[in-house]
């Protein structure tokens, strides 16, 4: 058995989760569940990055402390998952001992190593994004290249990381490694990054407290980005690794983030993994932005798309099928909610809700239900079930690339095959002739084995409409087993069903 360690970004907590939490960790819990079910162990992390000069403004704002903003505020994005379906196997917080622990120990490695020295920072940081930068990489009027909110110049004493003492081995790794960050276009621009000026880099503050301390520094506080990182090596128990996690499952198979971060997953990260002599993660893969019907979203504008709301009005698995299906993971997107709509009574109420439907219901009303057993399987059907195990293998490629939306896209062509089969086979003529009977079950039968591998090629998008299906073919949870017709074997009657989705009015 083979083992597959995944983790999101963990989330900052001076606000509410909105579609780019979310569509970070239904890609993380896709991937958890489709590994699951290819027998991998898996391990699925995801958290709160609860530290920072943000988060101490944010809570001075509501005149509470910043201990009660983070407890708040990380219970959102608990409750939120769960409403979600999320798996996750743990949720690091910042502020749990375990975490500041490590971080401390981290720190203080580094500094034996003779990587980290006392001096002095000037330069323009964005309280936001919690990130300096230098005079010429600010937009006209002062504003940070990122957020486009105004920066401000700090000075104070801090110690830094030699971070440009590893810029040649981070750009051998690079070369040697092509897949370290995805996309490409990703890879080429941290790549172009490391070419250019590595400073060292700030690891500590002095200008407020709410941070994990630096050892034996009075007054300085660990910066955020280094504390926050360090969560996915801390939920796995480093450096004392008691329950083995740590050996077990790092370094991490694959690390999502959005585009925003990637220079603290794909520069920062790797040079302080090199210097404390833990080994870099397989992947930092940099994931696009949404934007709501043409428009950045933006607190000012009003205009963040909430789950919640989404899931309250659509459904969850159809919002969970959108997010994973609308765009190429990788690329910037739009959310409509025509094109929601239109996603939920094209492919999901008249493709994939009335092929359950009619299905099941031809099963109910011609065979009582049940299967006898008797089966004869002809060219056709074999091309059936050949087509089902081509989207088997197209799917689990899309699966290593991360490319969601193909893998939705051959699932979609496969029902559509097994739609067409229905319409050449017609059960419906063959219910007409008693002499018909075997080939009548036979086609059935290929018809609900093919339902049955839907449900688990969707299961990791859609894993309660994935369950849903499952029972109504007949089976019992949870979902298991390999993809052949052969591996079809319904223990309860199968009946007439519910739509899996109704459709929506315009």
């Amino acid at each position: 058995m083979g083992k597959f360690y995944v983790t999101t970004p963990i989330y900052y907590v001076n606000d509410v989760p909105h579609i780019g939490h979310a569509y970070t960790t239904v890609a993380a819990d896709a991937l958890a569940r489709y590994w699951k079910l290819k027998g991998q162990q898996v391990y699925f992390l995801t958290g709160t990055d609860e530290h920072g000069l943000k988060m101490q403004r944010a809570a001075q704002e509501k005149g509470i402390t910043p201990q009660e903003l983070a407890d708040a505020n990380s219970e959102q994005f608990k409750r939120l998952w769960e409403k979600m379906n999320i798996q996750y196997d743990d949720f690091i917080r910042t502020t749990e001992e375990r975490h500041m622990k490590a971080v401390t120990a981290f720190v203080d490695r580094l500094m034996k190593a003779g990587d980290i020295f006392l001096g002095e920072y000037e330069d323009w940081y964005c309280v936001p994004d919690e990130t300096y930068w230098t005079e010429t990489q600010l937009l006209p009027g002062r504003l940070c290249p990122n957020c486009k909110r105004p920066v401000e110049l700090l000075k104070e004493p801090s110690y830094f990381f030699k971070m440009s003492k590893y810029r040649e081995r981070l750009l051998e790794h690079l070369k040697l490694h092509p897949d370290f960050v995805q996309p490409e276009v990703r890879w080429n621009e941290v790549k172009s990054f490391v070419e250019g000026e590595v400073r060292d880099l700030s690891i500590s503050r002095t200008t407020f407290d709410w941070g994990i301390p630096i050892p034996n520094a009075k007054g300085h506080v660990t910066y955020v980005w280094v504390d926050a990182l360090l969560n996915y090596i801390s939920a796995l128990g480093w450096p004392d690794d008691p329950e083995g996690k740590f050996q077990s499952f790092w370094p991490a198979d694959i690390q999502l983030i959005g585009k925003d971060i990637l220079r603290h997953h794909a520069v920062y990260w790797p040079c302080l993994l090199m210097a404390a002599g833990v080994e870099l993660p397989q992947t930092v893969y940099a994931h696009g932005w949404w934007t709501n019907e043409g428009q950045k979203m933006s607190k000012s504008l009003h205009n963040f798309v909430d789950p919640n709301t989404m899931i309250v009005e659509f459904g969850l698995d159809a919002f969970r099928y959108f997010i994973m299906r609308e765009v190429a993971f990788g690329q910037d997107g739009d959310f409509s909610v025509t094109a929601f709509k239109g996603r939920i009574n094209s492919d999901l109420a008249n493709d994939l809700g009335n092929l359950l439907s009619r299905v099941c219901g031809m099963i109910s009303r011609y065979l009582d239900g049940k299967f006898s057993g008797a089966s004869s399987p002809q060219g056709l059907d074999r091309e059936l079930e050949e087509g089902l195990n081509k989207t088997d293998r197209e799917v689990e490629l899309c699966f290593r690339n991360c490319t969601f939306h193909k893998a939705l896209t051959y699932i979609w062509e496969f029902i559509g095959q097994t739609n067409k089969y229905i319409d050449t086979t017609a059960p419906w003529a063959l219910a007409k002739d008693p002499a018909q009977k075997d080939r009548l079950e036979t086609v059935l039968l290929c018809s609900a084995a093919s339902l049955r591998g839907i449900a688990l090629l969707l299961w990791p998008f859609m894993p309660g409409s994935a369950e849903k299906m499952w029972i109504a073919l007949g089976l019992e949870p949870p979902l298991s087993g390999a993809m052949a017709f052969n591996a079809y074997h319904p223990r309860n009657p199968i009946s007439k069903v519910q739509p899996l989705f109704p459709r929506l009015e315009a």
